[in-house]
């Protein structure tokens, strides 16, 4: 039984698919079935089940794949630290993220983090789902990853750093452009709104914020960030209930209207790890410079 072996292992369990592995790693399908096979003949006991549409772990396989994922997150953390221990300042930094948060949330630090750490490569990536976020953590393939905040998740750590009130973005010739707020219950029961991404735990936190008014918008257009809501909105396709996001004046210039919606409860977002006392050096630099920069903001 190897390191690669429980790595593919581990691997296979969450795509559910031996050659999705194999394309991955650029080996054939042989290759990857190889490495499940050698550890069943370690452990004496089958661990995947073959199904219509790929694999999934039997009960003995769901033991190995915990323990394994545990084992294999905790020896690349270990190997990090001791990387950055040799290095110093060197290294690198991995964060989910898109543009959207990279432009309201982040421009600033990360134009100071490049001047203060020059050696450290800052790594961002696109995830599809905070559920994508929370496995990449715990398998140690992300550092960072900037979220929605929601529910526990075990083997998570999840720190607020800031909360966002929501408005109503529309264009300047709106009707209820001119408000100084509006009330969601009452202006907004009968209007047809540019809904956010049907899955992200945005538009889960509104729903359950309009729930607890008793409040159901109705929608005709959906996007997939916050950023071309605003567009759309500024356009005049329609309008968008949203966060006020950082850099955006309320009530707005130009084109665009920002309208406070001060009913809604706000929206808390901010950092996501596997463990705060376990980041790297240069990673916890980051996530502090960033915070500091928010809290700079809002004072």
């Amino acid at each position: 039984m190897t390191l690669d072996d429980l790595r593919v292992f581990v691997a296979v369990c969450r795509a559910g698919s031996l050659s999705s592995v194999a394309r991955e790693l650029g080996c054939t399908q042989s290759a990857v079935s190889q490495h499940v096979k050698r550890l069943e003949r370690e452990t004496g006991v089958a661990l995947l089940e073959r199904q219509p549409r790929g694999v999934v772990p039997t009960q003995a396989g769901r033991v190995l794949e915990a323990a394994a994922a545990e084992g294999i997150s905790g020896l690349d953390l270990a190997v990090r630290q001791l990387r950055d221990l040799v290095d110093g300042e060197s290294g690198y930094v991995r964060v989910a993220t898109g543009a959207t948060t990279v432009r309201h949330f982040m421009a600033e630090a990360v134009v100071a983090y490049r001047q203060r750490h020059p050696r450290v490569n800052l790594e961002f990536r696109t995830v599809s789902s905070g559920r994508g976020s929370f496995d990449a953590l715990a398998d140690g393939t992300l550092d960072l990853a900037w979220i929605t905040l929601g529910p526990q998740v075990r083997g998570i750590e999840q720190r607020p750093v800031v909360e966002l009130p929501w408005v109503l973005a529309v264009r300047s010739d709106d009707p209820l452009a001119a408000r100084p707020y509006v009330d969601a219950g009452t202006d907004l029961r009968d209007v047809r709104l540019i809904r956010l991404p049907p899955n992200s735990a945005s538009a889960a936190h509104l729903d359950a914020a309009c729930a607890e008014l008793g409040i159901r918008f109705a929608h005709d257009t959906s996007v997939a960030d916050w950023d071309t809501a605003l567009l759309l909105a500024e356009l005049g396709v329609g309008r968008a209930v949203l966060p006020a996001l950082p850099g955006l004046p309320v009530p707005g210039e130009g084109e665009l209207r920002l309208i406070p919606l001060p009913e809604l409860r706000p929206l808390p977002v901010g950092w996501a790890v596997r463990r705060w006392d376990s980041l790297s050096p240069p990673a916890r630099a980051f996530a502090d410079l960033v915070e500091s920069h928010r809290r700079a903001t809002r004072a």
